[in-house]
């Protein structure tokens, strides 16, 4: 497992901050319940594994993986929440958190200690929900939940970015208001954002920018 890079996490957190602004200019005074949206998201990525033993399922990993890069817009909000959107001090916390995360780490939850090791990726979803409903956040959980859905830092980072830069563009052609169209030339959006990231070097500095301009391009008159 890869380590989460300084300028990586700036540069999320700095996204998100953004996002969160567009959004509504008082999110911080606000304090909107991002835990909250930790705990539907994860119920979501549950159903997207599958869960039901009275019938066949199967895994759809890249929604699941979709629905763990919604989780984490929403623990990024929640780390600049509690620094009232002090990016330097949100990204020691983040890089800190990540650091200190052994191999053998537990949770501690209602009063028992989970190993994580020991739980497989639908018991680590559930125990998400339930120290996200306790407002807390465990980034040692989180990256367990990477780790299972097949994501390391620097994917996490690659698909964080351009799902936050495709968040952005709906805003500004009209999310809030009703009139942005998600179908382009017949495939939605999302779809559009994947070959533009395949094009693209994630490692530029400029990827948001030349990510934002590419479904700029692609986006109906």
């Amino acid at each position: 497992m890869n380590s989460l890079h300084a300028t990586q996490a700036e540069l999320m957190l700095s996204l998100q901050s953004r996002m969160n602004a567009k959004v509504d200019p008082l999110w911080v005074s606000k304090r909107f319940p991002y835990l909250r949206a930790v705990v539907i998201e994860a119920a979501e990525a549950i159903e997207h594994h599958g869960w039901k033993w009275w019938k066949k399922q199967d895994c759809d990993l890249p929604q699941l993986q979709m629905e763990i890069i919604d989780i984490w817009h929403f623990v990024l909000s929640e780390i600049l929440l509690n620094t009232e959107d002090q990016q330097e001090q949100a990204a020691r916390f983040l890089l800190n958190a990540v650091a200190t995360i052994d191999q053998d780490s537990e949770v501690e939850f209602d009063g028992a200690h989970y190993s994580l090791n020991s739980l497989n990726l639908v018991e680590k979803l559930e125990l998400l929900i339930g120290i996200s409903a306790a407002k807390r956040i465990d980034i040692a959980l989180f990256q367990a939940i990477m780790v299972e859905c097949q994501l390391d830092w620097d994917s996490l980072y690659r698909q964080y970015v351009s799902k936050n830069v495709l968040n952005f563009f709906r805003q500004d052609f009209g999310y809030k208001d009703g009139s942005y169209q998600k179908l382009w030339n017949g495939r939605e959006d999302n779809e559009h954002l994947v070959e533009l990231m395949d094009s693209l070097n994630a490692t530029d500095p400029s990827y948001p920018e030349l990510l934002y301009q590419g479904l700029v391009e692609r986006y109906p008159d």
